[in-house]
């Protein structure tokens, strides 16, 4: 198969990236991330989370942060929405599009929300339903598609068995995610070619993370199978949980360098989202980890003081 002509990035820096961090970042620190995201051409920004602040304290302020961004026309806002207490603080907050997620390992259902993946799906129901019926776009979010950091491997059959029961919840997309960034190209297309026979190719996404530097391999594999949306973080935002000290979340400057010279389109300004890798991590005191990112400022700061 030939590669997409374009694909769509959602940039989920100022979710799923800020959220593990210890150091609560400003309210108008998290709204000048978003604002200057949407402005750099992203058609989707994952801008907060309507979870409990006791569990995730660093996203307590997502009705603040939803108030106080510039909205852009176009752009989709989503937040995350464990429940319905969760989903009415996002239509209070006028989000575009609501993510409930799953897991696609019995292990890490039960290790981590106490519940079975039938029971944990069974929850969102009303979700969204109400969702739907307030016209906001539903996302569904398979964590471990492909391992798991308790049972290892994770079955093909699986990850079916959740992409169909959130594609009976109604899901307008629904992302593929490697939550532990296990995955390797062969098992990446393996599984996406599976997915794409009970869901609609065009309505799935990749989630990658790097934990094992396989995130960008994984995204061209997954480009071969078809697959037009990815996610990625700007400067890489966000550790993963699960492997201490690793990387999480594939770098957003990384894959548009990708994408630019596979030539395919992504509508995104490569050059503006370096910026903001470097406003933010100097924002929160932390390391730009993204190698496209470093060495394009690195380039710029030499092309500067040979003027």
């Amino acid at each position: 198969m030939s590669l997409p002509r374009a694909v769509k990035i959602v940039e989920v820096g100022p979710r799923d990236g800020l959220q593990n961090e210890k150091q609560f970042v400003s309210t108008d620190v998290k709204i000048a991330l978003v604002d200057r995201l949407a402005a750099a051409g992203f058609q989707n920004v994952e801008a907060a989370s309507f979870v409990s602040p006791k569990w995730v304290p660093q996203m307590a302020d997502g009705a603040e942060v939803m108030a106080g961004i510039a909205r852009r026309p176009g752009t989709i806002y989503s937040v995350l929405t464990p429940n319905m207490k969760g989903f009415e603080a996002a239509l209070a907050a006028r989000a575009d599009e609501i993510v409930i997620f799953g897991a696609a390992s019995e292990a890490f259902s039960q290790k981590n929300i106490n519940c079975s993946i039938a029971e944990s799906i069974a929850r969102f129901e009303p979700v969204a339903r109400a969702a739907k019926e307030n016209g906001i776009r539903v996302r569904g979010s398979i964590s471990c598609s492909l391992g798991c950091p308790y049972q290892g491997d994770v079955p093909v059959t699986s990850v079916l068995d959740v992409v169909q029961r959130m594609a009976a919840l109604g899901c307008d997309e629904i992302d593929i995610a490697d939550t532990i960034g296990v995955g390797t190209p062969k098992r990446t297309r393996e599984v996406l070619a599976s997915v794409t026979k009970v869901f609609p190719r065009e309505r799935l996404s990749g989630h990658f993370h790097d934990t094992y530097g396989q995130a960008l391999a994984n995204i061209y594999a997954a480009l071969l199978e078809g697959i037009e949306i990815f996610h990625a973080s700007v400067a890489g935002l966000g550790g993963c949980p699960y492997a201490k000290g690793a990387t999480g979340n594939v770098a957003t400057e990384d894959v548009l360098y990708l994408m630019n010279g596979l030539g395919v389109e992504t509508g995104v300004d490569l050059d503006q989202v370096v910026a903001i890798g470097d406003f933010i991590s100097n924002a929160i005191g932390r390391t730009n980890v993204s190698r496209a990112g470093r060495a394009l400022l690195a380039k710029a700061k030499s092309d500067e003081s040979a003027c």
